[in-house]
């Protein structure tokens, strides 16, 4: 396990906890706000396996991703199943018409980036894209409520 690094980010989005979980529910979405994702196909066959695809300059990685643990309106836990190694889950807290999301995420530094990479660099790079990603979700339900306030 000593490759492996963590990240925890958090925003508070201007929207209820119904919304918002509906809204990050929907994985196949995510590439909207998720700068380095490049797209999630959830498996027809079984809805708790979603396959991802990050993308990033001369980086591409794949995984196939199983939801762990899911509590509505409180947590979904994943963990990757094949692919690039990575766990995390998202939490919700309601905060009477708002809504806190924070994200914990860990991986394993795939070892060519490991070698090329000081970890430390690396965790930066990933722990500020991650807190970008969750600012421009808390945008993407903004814009959304804007564009119809009353049918989101």
């Amino acid at each position: 396990m000593s490759g492996w690094l963590e990240h925890s980010v958090q925003v508070e989005v201007d929207a209820p906890i119904d919304l918002v979980w509906e809204l990050w529910s929907d994985l196949e979405q995510m590439p909207q706000w998720m700068k380095w994702i490049d797209s999630v196909v959830i498996l027809k066959d079984n809805p708790d396996l979603s396959r991802w695809k990050l993308a990033s300059g001369s980086f591409e990685f794949t995984w196939l991703s199983r939801i762990v643990k899911v509590v509505e309106h409180q947590i979904i836990q994943w963990e990757s199943i094949d692919g690039l190694p990575n766990r995390g889950a998202i939490r919700f807290y309601d905060r009477h018409g708002k809504t806190i999301v924070r994200l914990s995420i860990a991986y394993d530094i795939p070892g060519i980036l490991g070698q090329v990479m000081d970890n430390l660099f690396l965790g930066r790079v990933v722990e500020s894209t991650i807190q970008a990603d969750l600012h421009r979700f808390r945008d993407y339900v903004r814009n959304l409520q804007e564009q119809s306030p009353t049918s989101v």
